[in-house]
């Protein structure tokens, strides 16, 4: 690679490690993408603590065996601004026990440099991925045996394509995931539900290539819980081996209104995260606010769920609204 092809590739990658948030290093590290930005918006506002919850179309992204628990159809779009640095949106549509996402990363122009440190032409970084995948249980399938605990398993193919510079790059990963859920805790007016434990193991194996060099994904091994308290506050906590760690909290006042609030701790850097979601008749907005010493990120999505889709009454509120 010649010289000047060294230093515009460096600096986008430099670039690409600010735009991603995690404190990578530049070419010749651990492949950035669009992969490595928490996914969602009603889960990131817990902290994007989501390995054993059931949250529609968002489930995908987080734990692929929970898809066994998703019911109807659902879809989710999502768009933001991904702190001030560029532009980020995701389309996730759930049917059943399956799923499918489309995540997409745009940084817009770069300013790049030669190796004499002067300006030279305009860079730029883009990176997508399509996720596929489902989750089974015994209660959906008949070949898997029955224990002392609701369990389901899970899969997701993850393609992912990436443009830094001008240099492209294509890869995909499998991951696995396990969900289970345990019996209620009462205590006469404190209760402990929906006790759930996830699991996933990531990027068992896939890579992604730039120009003819192989780059690996890095294999990962993550944890979650959660539980609903009282039947209005709901606690999850993620831990990611490679060094992560998620806590969120969920309160539901009123069935059609959430409020949250996470953690999200990685590496040297510790974000805030908040947010809340509004469900009437079958649609669903949320926002997610997540703080970073490089600028807040802020996001949107409208969720239709098919299946509490109400036009009907939708029509009615209208007509009440309205003179």
């Amino acid at each position: 690679m010649r010289e000047g092809e060294t230093v515009k590739r460096t600096t986008c990658w430099m670039v690409v490690a600010l735009l991603i948030g995690a404190g990578l290093g530049v070419a010749g590290q651990v492949p950035s993408t669009v992969l490595d930005i928490d996914p969602g918006v009603a889960v990131l506002g817990s902290g994007a603590a989501g390995l054993s919850l059931v949250h529609g179309a968002e489930t995908l992204y987080y734990n692929p065996a929970g898809m066994a628990a998703v019911e109807g159809a659902s879809f989710s779009s999502t768009l933001s601004s991904h702190m001030g640095l560029g532009s980020y949106s995701a389309f996730s549509l759930s049917f059943g026990s399956f799923g499918a996402a489309l995540l997409l990363l745009n940084s817009g122009d770069i300013q790049g440099y030669d190796s004499s440190g002067q300006p030279s032409e305009l860079l730029s970084y883009g990176s997508s991925s399509i996720m596929l995948g489902g989750g089974i249980s015994p209660t959906t399938v008949g070949f898997l045996p029955s224990i002392g605990f609701d369990y389901a398993i899970g899969g997701r193919v993850k393609t992912v394509s990436s443009n830094i510079a001008g240099e492209s790059g294509s890869g995909f990963a499998f991951d696995l995931g396990f969900l289970a859920g345990f019996q209620d805790i009462r205590m006469s007016a404190f209760s402990v539900s929906q006790i759930a434990f996830g699991v996933t193991a990531e990027n068992l194996f896939g890579s992604i290539s730039y120009d003819g060099d192989r780059e690996g994904f890095p294999m990962g091994l993550n944890l979650g819980a959660s539980a609903l308290i009282a039947n209005v506050v709901r606690a999850s906590i993620d831990a990611r081996l490679a060094g992560a760690f998620h806590i969120g909290l969920a309160y539901a006042p009123v069935p059609t209104l959430e409020l949250r609030l996470g953690l999200i701790s990685r590496g040297a850097v510790t974000s805030i995260t908040g947010g809340l979601g509004v469900g009437v008749q079958g649609f669903l907005v949320d926002y997610a606010f997540k703080s970073h010493t490089l600028g807040a990120s802020h996001r949107v999505s409208l969720t239709l769920d098919f299946s509490s889709l109400n036009l009907g009454g939708i029509g009615q509120m209208i007509g009440r609204i309205l003179p």
